[in-house]
């Protein structure tokens, strides 16, 4: 099966080009895989590229690139909606090349991996190719006026494929679209490589993510400043960059936390940091997925998390391996920690039940899943063409040399 992944920027680093590059790397076992790279800003990837793979840019951004010369580089997109955040880095040379590629291809299924580019799929993707849309934030981060174009171009795909059953449902109940198969599967998360499982023993609370306002380290800050009185020997660890570094460093100082409280700045791959730790925590107000909280998981790291819309309670198992607490309770935060750090025992074995559980997210899993999404979009496909086929034969009068109903009755 020839398989086509697009996606924003191949050559950049991301969440979404992680996680599909695990994707199409475990798919290449069987499949010929191609990533249609948008555009193309360095001259190698960021992340290593399973060599199975094919990697097509379509648009050069590199500094005395002739893409940057050529005028329709510089005109607005007609095709990529406006409403989507990234759209002011496309451009009508960008719909010209999807467009162009996609009509001499030969893929059997084509995959967008982002609202503006699942809008790309729809309108160009082969007829004879599924046409699947990926959504790796969820329904209710877009705005409404996104979510009104997707409406009406997402009715062309044959699926739309969320990273949790709680956002599938929210677009089947917001955005109803007949004939399309909605539906979830989580994100392949690979075991780390080359890194031992947490021991359980290290006097460390780990967190990464973006220094961002919806990530809500400031209320992890807050929350371990009622720990570290009463546990001396341990540390936090926070790991990420982001516009938020001066004031969670300025809360960090306020709070008397200066050493005992850390921004580590980023970490790639992160497993290492994790394995470290004891506890991995995630105070978010919004999780679409919650990829740090599977890796944490991998490293046999329990994970206390804020039980936030829409991912971690598809995750973690509250008690067994890991810990829910309400979002935005600071108090419930510290003392979810508190418990987790008094209990040593107890904690390993949450490590160990995270290791076990992570396993969910191994490649082959994921990928019977997703061959057999492929093999239900054909039947449904086929069983389409049949019930066509019926109902113009209906229409068939007999004995009026193979006239249409419509066509005797005009006679």
């Amino acid at each position: 099966m020839r398989i086509v992944f697009l996606l924003h920027n191949a050559y950049a680093i991301g969440g979404t080009v992680r996680t599909t590059l695990n994707l199409a790397a475990a798919l290449a076992d069987r499949h010929r895989v191609t990533i249609m790279s948008m555009s193309r800003h360095r001259d190698v990837p960021r992340f290593d590229i399973d060599p199975r793979i094919t990697l097509v840019p379509l648009v050069d951004t590199r500094e005395g690139s002739a893409d940057l010369a050529d005028p329709l580089h510089a005109e607005p997109p007609t095709d990529f909606p406006s409403a989507d955040k990234r759209s002011k880095q496309y451009n009508r040379l960008t719909d010209i090349r999807v467009r162009d590629y996609l009509a001499k291809s030969d893929a059997d299924v084509v995959i967008g991996t982002r609202p503006g580019i699942n809008v790309y799929v729809s309108r160009f993707a082969p007829p004879r190719a599924l046409r699947i849309g990926q959504e790796h934030l969820s329904h209710d981060a877009h705005s409404k006026k996104l979510r009104a174009v997707l409406a009406e171009e997402y009715g062309e795909l044959d699926a739309l494929v969320t990273t949790t059953k709680a956002d599938a449902k929210v677009y089947r109940k917001r955005m109803p679209l007949p004939g399309v198969r909605v539906t979830a599967v989580p994100n392949i998360v690979p075991a780390p490589r080359d890194v031992a499982p947490s021991t359980g023993d290290a006097k460390v609370i780990a967190a990464a993510g973006r220094l961002v306002p919806g990530k809500r380290f400031d209320l992890l800050i807050e929350a371990f400043s009622a720990v570290a009185p009463k546990e001396p020997e341990w540390q936090l660890r926070i790991y990420g960059g982001g516009a938020q570094k001066e004031n969670l460093q300025s809360l960090i100082d306020g709070h008397g936390l200066t050493g005992r409280a850390q921004l580590m700045g980023p970490r790639t791959p992160i497993e290492a940091e994790f394995a470290q730790s004891s506890l991995v925590v995630s105070a978010s107000d919004a999780e679409s997925f919650g990829m740090t909280l599977v890796e944490a998981m991998r490293c046999g790291v329990p994970v206390i998390s804020t039980d936030c819309p829409l991912g971690p309670a598809e995750i973690i198992t509250s008690g067994v391996d890991g810990r829910l607490v309400p979002m935005g309770d600071t108090r419930a935060l510290s003392e979810a920690m508190l418990d987790l750090i008094a209990d040593e025992s107890g904690r390993q074995e949450m490590g160990r039940a995270a290791l076990a559980s992570a396993h969910r997210y191994d490649a082959e899993p994921i990928v019977a899943r997703y061959e057999g999404l492929f093999g239900e979009l054909r039947d449904a496909r086929r069983k389409a063409r049949i019930e066509q086929w019926k109902r113009k034969a209906r229409r068939v009068v007999p004995g009026q040399g193979g006239r249409s109903e419509a066509t005797a009755s005009r006679a």
